[in-house]
Formats: structure tokens, C-alpha cells, sequence
């Protein structure tokens, strides 16, 4: 296979709970040999070959080229063809024909498909608005984010302004689309017409195009609809859906969901430069660039029945999915997907918002060198001023990743706020239930029922080493018990994300085999009460072919065992008194683990973790982990 050329990283994206939706696979896919897959990023367009050779589907090479929406081109299908003619370059083939996509294939030119993402011009920026912005406001959001849409405001009864805030707010922002909701089916109108009522006043204009009215998807209370109607059916290209919260114990995202891809395509889409010729050339609609991640990611946690965390982590927003049980008590509750858009956190064009959100001494806290602090601020402003550069010199790359595990954590903290359990249900409990924690506002990230963590973005996809990826990873989320540590090679989880409603067979082979990077295990017991360093913390029996060791980890300390890419241990851990890995406080849990690049972590930090206030301390010890890990070899 040709080299694959060097990748830039565009933008990346908090949602909550919705029972798992992704549609029903295809029961004959079609016979596809070659596919062609694009993303039209903010700044880079990306172009995959996919082909099937020796009965199975895998990544040939990958173009990009300059995404071309805003002048002077003015075209988005310009970078499309200069991405594809790329790959034409690599392969010495044809897929480019009369200024357009080659499709169907003839003998060795040409794809038999071609499918597409973009968040490109910024992507889906929509407005969510409802009554309690609690209940039906926050369900909204949730239809709105796993649409794949960025929430730029979020309107409600009871959100402390006044109408003509509000009305002022919606005619500045300019979304593409506004959903309303609000109330349950036969309950009262009042609330829902009155949020109508300002969206009326307000008049909105959408970003793109001219004399189109903006769409609008009311998703209330059916007995409102015919007021809706009156209120905005001159004004708005309005649109109406099955109630989101038919009643307060039920969620229906679906339909709400499904209308924003539609609307996405016919009316953002089509009004923004290019997009009306490139659709005529994919072969399934195209799809916006998180929704088509998210989808990738419920497949996989759908065909292997595991729990996935995901991230993708960008130069303006950080995107982190979900993949969670309904109820954690339950193993056969149906999955939820979460996702969740923190638009002020990322890795150039947000750098300083993620260090005013963090804070400095935060941020600090992860650098393992004596430096000055106005020369990590300095650093910081250098990266600001010019986002698009990435770090010379092993300061800066050190200064790089402890702002990346803030933005993690951060971002993690906004995910698990919205990523809950139906809130205001009323639910009948028994004495035994009772003493459980309620479900209703209960995050549904459970970090020790975690399986997978996935890992996506420059800044983890490209770390100079793959420890570095995982200790990151494990730093800002601080995954708890067993869990896969992975990364995604190149981000083509959009590209394969809309594939896999083509089809879904090839989508998966090629994640599997080319998309998923697979960094190892890690195992890290959560702490009950204080805990001192050098206590014990807990043991580990490895069993693999040709081996058979024991490791004590002390509490404070990280390990690292070596388990290459293929190779399979059975991995038995016995945490000391006080410490849980998955069975209870002091019970051992037996695991079959896979290796990876960087092999099994022992991760004896305890959770929450926590670093010494002491600035030699902290130092010293972060300095003793990284070595442990050989994450940083220079320095040692």
C-alpha cells in the first residue's frame, strides 16, 4: 500500500440519554468492491479509498486537500476533487470523470460508491427551545446533538431572561434550524405557544441562502400543534414531528432526530456553496460529521455488547460520545447514545478558553518539568496567536498534553452532567429500591462499567508515542476498573459512519483493521477513604501463552506489562482491602485481554486522582509515572 500522506486535524464537540436508534442493518448488503468516502471538514477536505481484496474490505490509501465552501472558490466539490485526485495520484487510477466522481466503476477506474460527511461552513448550528429547560428543553438538546448539530443556545420558560432577550438572541446567532418542544401530549399549551410566540417575533433568518424561510421542527405536545401552526406557519418553513416527551417517563427521539438529517440536507446543505452538486454524486444522502461518528460508535458497541467512550478532540470543540446501559443495575437494558458538544474547548483555536475554564494551576499541575510560569504562558499565547502550528520542541509538546488532559476532563465533566437519566419522572419504587440511588437525573456514565475508551483528534492521533495517547486518556477521564484503551488512526470514523448504512459489513472490517489503533488495557482500582503512598493497592496474576507472572502495585505506583498487538492474556486482579476493580471492595475480577501497542497499564493512582500540592512533590512523582511508561524517553 502507498504511504499514507501526513493528516491535519479540523474542529471537533454536552447531550444526554437517548435509547439507542440506529437503524436496522441491511439484510443483503450490495456487492461493492470499491468505495470512495469524503469528509469536508471546517479547513480540510479527506478522501478514503476503500476496497475489498482477498474477501475482505480494508483501506487502500487517503487524499486531502484544502476544503473550498468560502472564497474564493466557493465550491465545496473543488476540494472534493482535489482530496480524490490525490488518491489518483497515489494509485494511478481514475475516479475522477467530466469534473465529477466516477461512479458506477469500469475495470479499474471509477468506485462503485461514494458517500459523504461534512461540517463543513460550521457544521449543523441549531437553536433548541422549550419549556423547562430541565425536561423537555434538555430532551431537545439531546435530539439535536445525536442529530450530529452543535446547540448554540438553549431557550426556555425558565431560563432567567426576558422575551426580549431571547428574541434578540435568536436574530443574532442566525442557527440553521430551531426545534421547539415542550409539554406532554394532552397536558397544557400555554408555555409551548407563548416560546412560539417570541420565535414569531424574532423573524429569523437562516445562515445560508436568501429568500428561504427558516426551518423550524416543533416536537411538542400534539394538542399545541394547531396553535403552532397559526403562530409559525407564514413565518417559518416549519415542520411537525411526534412529541419528543409524549409523557414525562418516556423519550422520543427518533422522528425529531430523523428530521433533522432531512432538513440538514434540503435546507442547510443545499443553500451552502457546492453542496446541491455534491449530492447528486453520493450514493446515500450526506450525513454531518459527529452524526456520522456517533453512529460508527453505536455500531461497534451494538456488535460487540460492550460500553464505549468516545472523544473527539479538536482544534475548537471537543465532541465525547457515549455508549451506556439504560439502567446499570440491569445487563439486558437497552443501550443509550449520548452525545455531547463542548464548542469552547480545543487544542488551537479554544487553547486559552480551555486554560481560563481549567484554570492556570490546573493546567500546571500535569507538566512534569521545573518551568517557569510565564514561560508556559508564554507558550500558551505562542499557540493562541498562531493555532494551526504544532510543538518543535519537547516543552511545548509536554505543555500540549497537560492542556489536552484538562480538556478531557472538562469535557467529560459536561458529558456526564447531560448524558442522565429522564429527569422529573416519578417513579414507583420499592423499600429495597428505595435505598438504591434514583435513576431519574442520574448521570449514565459509569466509568467502572466502562469497556472502551476511543480516542480521536491530533493531539491523541498523532502524539509522537502511543503511551502518550493512553496516559493522556487516562489522566483526563480516569477510567475506572478494566478498559481498552484505542485510538483512531487517521479519523476516517465519519467516512465509515455513513458507510455503514451502505454497508455495514465493510464499514466494520475497515474500523477493525485500519481505523481502530488498539493501545492496550489498562487496570486502575477505585479508592475507598485515604489511602497513603507505598500501601498496598492491588495484585495481578498474568496468564499468557509461554507466561506466567505476578505484580504487586503499590499505591501511587504505575506499571506497565508488556502484551503485543495479538496476543492474549488472562489477567486476574486482587485489589487489597478498600480498593474495587469491578467486583466490590476487595474482590478479585478475572478478565481475557487483548494486547496493543503500549501492552497492559497497572494504574495504582487511585480514583479520583489526585496530585501532591507540593510543587517538587508533584514534579518528582509525575516525573517517576512518565518514566514507569517511558512516555517521555528525551527527558529520562
Amino acid at each position: 500500500m502507498p504511504p499514507l500522506p501526513p493528516r491535519e486535524r479540523a474542529g471537533a464537540a454536552p447531550a444526554p440519554a437517548d435509547v439507542h436508534e440506529e437503524p436496522a442493518p441491511m439484510a443483503a448488503p450490495p456487492e461493492l468492491r470499491t468505495i470512495l468516502a469524503t469528509d469536508c471538514g471546517s479547513t480540510t477536505t479527506k478522501a478514503i479509498l476503500i476496497e475489498q481484496r482477498d474477501g475482505e474490505y480494508r483501506l487502500i490509501c487517503r487524499g486531502e486537500a484544502p476544503t473550498t465552501v468560502e472564497a474564493p472558490a466557493e465550491d465545496v466539490t473543488r476540494g472534493v476533487l482535489n482530496a480524490v485526485g490525490e488518491i489518483e495520484d497515489l494509485t494511478q487510477r481514475r475516479f475522477i470523470r467530466d469534473d465529477a466522481i466516477w461512479k458506477p466503476r469500469e475495470g479499474p477506474n471509477g468506485c462503485d460508491a461514494y458517500v459523504g460527511t461534512s461540517s463543513a461552513g460550521g457544521g449543523l448550528q441549531m437553536m433548541v427551545a422549550g419549556v423547562v429547560k430541565s425536561m423537555t428543553a434538555e430532551s431537545a438538546q439531546r435530539a439535536a446533538l445525536g442529530a450530529g448539530a452543535i446547540v448554540i443556545d438553549t431557550l426556555a420558560t425558565n431560563d432567567g431572561r426576558a422575551s426580549h432577550q431571547r428574541i434578540e438572541r435568536i436574530r443574532s446567532l442566525r442557527p440553521d434550524m430551531i426545534i421547539l418542544s415542550g409539554g406532554t401530549d394532552g397536558g397544557t399549551i400555554r408555555h409551548v405557544v407563548e416560546m412560539a410566540e417570541i420565535i414569531a417575533a424574532a423573524d429569523p433568518k437562516p445562515r445560508f441562502g436568501h429568500g428561504f424561510q427558516l426551518p423550524v421542527i416543533f416536537a411538542g405536545n400534539s394538542a399545541a400543534q394547531e396553535e403552532i401552526r397559526r403562530i409559525l406557519g407564514s413565518r417559518t418553513a416549519l415542520y411537525i414531528t411526534e412529541n419528543l416527551r409524549p409523557q414525562l417517563e418516556r423519550e422520543n427521539l427518533a422522528p425529531a432526530r430523523d428530521r433533522i438529517h432531512e432538513l440538514f440536507l434540503e435546507h442547510v446543505m443545499k443553500q451552502a456553496p457546492g453542496y446541491g452538486k455534491l449530492m447528486t454524486w453520493t450514493t446515500v444522502p450526506l450525513m454531518p460529521t459527529p452524526g456520522a461518528v456517533g453512529l460508527i460508535m453505536q455500531r461497534i458497541a451494538q456488535r460487540e455488547g460492550i460500553q464505549v467512550l468516545g472523544v473527539d478532540i479538536g482544534g475548537a470543540t471537543t465532541d465525547v460520545f457515549s455508549v451506556f446501559r439504560a439502567d446499570p443495575r440491569d445487563a439486558t437494558a437497552p443501550p443509550v447514545f449520548n452525545r455531547t458538544v463542548s464548542a469552547n474547548l480545543g487544542m488551537s483555536y479554544s487553547i486559552f478558553n480551555v486554560v481560563a475554564e481549567a484554570t492556570f494551576p490546573n493546567v500546571a499541575r500535569w507538566i512534569p518539568l521545573e518551568l517557569d510560569e510565564r514561560v508556559v504562558r508564554d507558550r500558551i499565547r505562542n499557540k493562541m496567536i498562531r493555532p494551526t502550528t504544532i510543538p518543535q520542541t519537547l516543552e511545548e509538546l509536554i505543555i500540549e498534553q497537560a492542556l489536552c488532559r484538562e480538556a478531557l476532563r472538562l469535557a467529560l465533566l459536561q458529558h456526564r452532567e447531560m448524558a442522565v437519566g429522564l429527569k422529573g419522572v416519578q417513579q414507583q419504587r420499592t423499600m429495597a429500591e428505595a435505598l438504591d440511588q434514583q435513576l431519574s437525573g442520574r448521570s449514565l456514565v459509569d466509568l467502572m462499567a466502562l469497556d472502551m475508551i476511543v480516542g480521536s483528534g491530533g493531539v491523541l492521533s498523532h502524539s509522537p508515542r502511543r503511551v502518550q495517547a493512553a496516559l493522556m486518556m487516562l489522566d483526563g477521564f480516569q477510567p475506572e476498573g478494566f478498559t481498552a484503551l484505542t485510538v483512531d488512526s487517521i479519523f476516517m470514523m465519519p467516512q465509515l459512519g455513513v458507510l455503514s448504512t451502505v454497508h455495514e459489513p465493510a464499514a466494520l472490517q475497515v474500523f477493525n483493521k485500519d481505523c481502530l489503533i488498539r493501545l492496550g488495557w489498562a487496570i486502575a482500582p477505585r479508592t475507598a477513604g485515604r489511602v497513603r503512598d507505598g500501601q498496598p493497592c492491588f495484585s495481578v496474576e498474568f496468564r499468557a501463552p509461554g507466561r506466567s507472572e505476578r505484580y504487586e502495585v503499590l499505591f501511587g505506583e504505575l506499571k506497565r506489562v508488556p502484551l503485543d498487538v495479538g496476543e492474549r492474556a488472562t489477567v486476574t486482579a486482587l485489589p487489597a482491602r478498600g480498593f474495587d476493580v469491578g467486583g466490590g471492595p476487595g474482590q478479585p475480577v478475572t478478565r481475557e485481554i487483548s494486547g496493543g501497542e503500549v501492552g497492559l497499564i497497572l494504574d495504582g493512582r487511585g480514583r479520583p486522582l489526585t496530585l501532591p500540592d507540593d510543587p517538587a512533590l508533584r514534579v518528582r512523582k509525575l516525573s517517576a509515572w512518565n518514566r514507569a511508561l517511558d512516555v517521555y524517553p528525551e527527558s529520562q
